[in-house]
């Protein structure tokens, strides 16, 4: 056997330990996305962002800009050996930033969400995907949850997007019924629906805290908030009794909040429950079934002990799954984000869950 053949089969061996539920590509300018925008949208399209809560320092990697010039996250030569090639990264979920939720004319916020998935499939999903590393989410601009079924309609048979995306940012909890097309079309075409922090408090969005906060550190902190708010949503509004085989991922909202809003609720739900008498069984024991939580920003207390009984109490070995976030600032490596995990926790968080659940 030659050393060529040799290697292959060790990069193969390396490349089944970790999918990354969390990595963000970028056009190179913004006239990438606007090439498949019709008009007037091509015109009145000047990209998006979280207006005034804007990281103050750095919002990526200082190392993660390729040495090629633009952004970082929009070479995926450079992607492939900073992170997929560094960790032995068998897939990456791509969560491309559009921030078309927060636009009051919901044709707009259409228009971009149709234009970045045009985008993604014929570049990251396409000609940059030879070897099927790369799985793809179906941007939607949710103010028009009609418009939203359709584009989930155009991009389902589509063999590389794998779930939906929205902002957290709404202007009202994910489990009222205007946004039930949505759920019917992800769980008719068996994609799960993620949600990503973003346009929260921007445009025509709720910020989900008692007003706006001063700071940045202020407003990434409490982005939590809003996680909490939809999850709650869904399971007391019904969601997954409507809807059997809907499933949803929040990504990138924190974890460490999760086992104590669920006794919370738990507790509310014995004496309230003849308010919601469509929940079949108490609220905590949906999440196995329909909710995954991406594992980045993961909290670390000063002792490793009490973030392994936090994973404990979580049951992280089913509903966690690994994410780096990567090129942000608050990037987590997989070989230092956990504390050393029991064998079958580990491997079910870095890969068995979203193998599953992605059906990867």
């Amino acid at each position: 056997m030659n050393l060529q053949i040799k290697q292959d089969i060790r990069d193969k061996k390396s490349k089944l330990s970790i999918i990354d539920c969390d990595v963000h590509p970028y056009p190179k300018a913004m006239d990438e996305i606007r090439a498949y925008m019709k008009q007037p949208w091509r015109d009145r399209y000047r990209g998006g962002g979280r207006g005034f809560y804007d990281n103050p320092v750095h919002g990526s990697r200082l190392d993660a800009n390729p040495p090629n010039g633009g952004p970082a996250g929009s070479d995926p030569e450079f992607l492939q050996e900073q992170l997929l090639d560094e960790y032995g990264i068998e897939h990456a979920i791509l969560l491309p930033r559009a921030f078309c939720n927060l636009h009051p004319d919901p044709d707009f916020g259409t228009a971009i969400a149709a234009a970045y998935n045009d985008w993604l499939a014929e570049t990251w999903l396409g000609k940059y995907n030879q070897d099927g590393t790369f799985k793809g989410s179906i941007t939607i601009a949710h103010q028009d949850p009609l418009a939203a079924a359709r584009e989930i309609e155009r991009w389902a048979g589509h063999p590389h997007f794998v779930q939906v995306m929205t902002d957290s940012g709404a202007r009202a909890p994910f489990g009222q019924r205007q946004y039930y097309p949505i759920y019917e079309a992800c769980a008719r075409h068996g994609l799960p629906f993620a949600i990503h922090p973003g346009t929260d408090g921007m445009g025509i969005n709720i910020q989900p805290s008692p007003g706006y906060p001063t700071h940045y550190i202020e407003w990434h902190t409490c982005l939590s908030l809003g996680f909490q708010a939809h999850l709650v949503s869904f399971i007391t509004e019904g969601v997954f009794e409507r809807f059997p085989d809907f499933k949803i991922v929040l990504v990138e909202g924190g974890v460490s909040w999760l086992p104590a809003l669920m006794w919370r609720l738990d507790q509310e739900y014995k004496a309230l429950r003849y308010e919601v008498p469509w929940l079949k069984r108490r609220p905590s024991d949906y999440l196995r079934e329909h909710v995954r939580i991406s594992s980045q920003p993961l909290e670390r207390p000063d002792n490793d002990q009490h973030l392994l009984q936090m994973l404990e109490m979580m049951d992280a070995e089913h509903i966690l799954m690994f994410a780096s976030d990567y090129p942000h600032w608050d990037f987590d490596s997989p070989l230092r984000a956990f504390p050393k995990l029991p064998e079958s926790m580990h491997n079910r968080i870095f890969h068995e869950n979203a193998r599953e659940f992605y059906k990867l």
